[in-house]
């Protein structure tokens, strides 16, 4: 794997193949020609310089990358220009004001069993989530995609990103410019063509079923602009939802 960051333009995201084992049919595509692509061993993402935020994030879920539970120490991307990201200190005060926590994209449990799990806590894989989403309707669904995982013994394959389809309050001590979410999206797909689609909004109560959030494919690309997995013939498509409780 590659241990890389570059930034690309409009048209080379549209054009170039993107080679990494975390985008099943190629990577999306449609994001700003500013955003910087930061590869790591266990995740992909585009980092938006004006969000401060990861435009999309793509994993890949083994039962071998599932692990114990760790521990979360917050970093600032490394690899990023540091008007790019955001900083630990730019999270305090956030949650008692805001009602957040600070939400993962490539969720920390499905990879404390490989050593690369610390890279999940830098914060150009986390966004300002409401607290009732992260701990409620969201972290049910990774819990299903992990024992998806391991009950079929196979990869699952997900990309997620935020939207920014309203506008929210900033965190009140953040230094740099930045815009908070104001929901999130994620999709899954298996090798053999299944695929779920959901869109969750920071308002989403606690207690909420994840089957509640599903969406098409196409209401994810509509809404995010991106068009995703962009090698995949649809036709060949199926539903995952009962392999994910619903």
């Amino acid at each position: 794997m590659v241990f890389a960051t570059w930034s690309f333009s409009h048209s080379s995201a549209q054009d170039a193949e993107i080679h990494t084992f975390h985008c099943l049919h190629g990577c999306p595509v449609g994001s700003p020609e500013t955003n910087d692509l930061v590869v790591r061993e266990i995740y992909t993402l585009s980092s938006n310089d004006l969000t401060r935020f990861a435009d999309w994030v793509a994993y890949r879920v083994t039962p071998e990358t599932i692990g114990p539970t760790r521990n979360r120490s917050w970093r600032a991307d490394p690899w990023l220009d540091p008007d790019e990201t955001l900083e630990p200190s730019d999270y305090n005060g956030a949650p008692s004001a805001l009602g957040i926590d600070r939400g993962h994209q490539a969720p920390l449990a499905a990879f404390t069993g490989t050593v690369f799990w610390r890279d999940t806590n830098i914060l150009s894989n986390i966004t300002p989530q409401s607290t009732d989403l992260n701990q409620g309707p969201w972290l049910r669904l990774e819990d299903a995609e992990r024992d998806l995982v391991i009950e079929s013994g196979a990869t699952l394959y997900v990309l997620t990103g935020p939207l920014f389809e309203q506008d929210m309050r900033a965190m009140p001590r953040a230094d740099e410019p930045h815009r908070v979410p104001s929901g999130y999206w994620k999709v899954l797909v298996m090798e053999n063509y299944r695929a779920s689609a959901f869109i969750m909004n920071q308002t989403t109560t606690r207690s909420a079923p994840y089957c509640w959030s599903r969406v098409s494919l196409e209401d994810v690309e509509s809404r995010t602009g991106l068009r995703l997995f962009p090698r995949l013939s649809r036709r060949n498509l199926r539903s995952l939802d009962r392999e994910l409780g619903c």
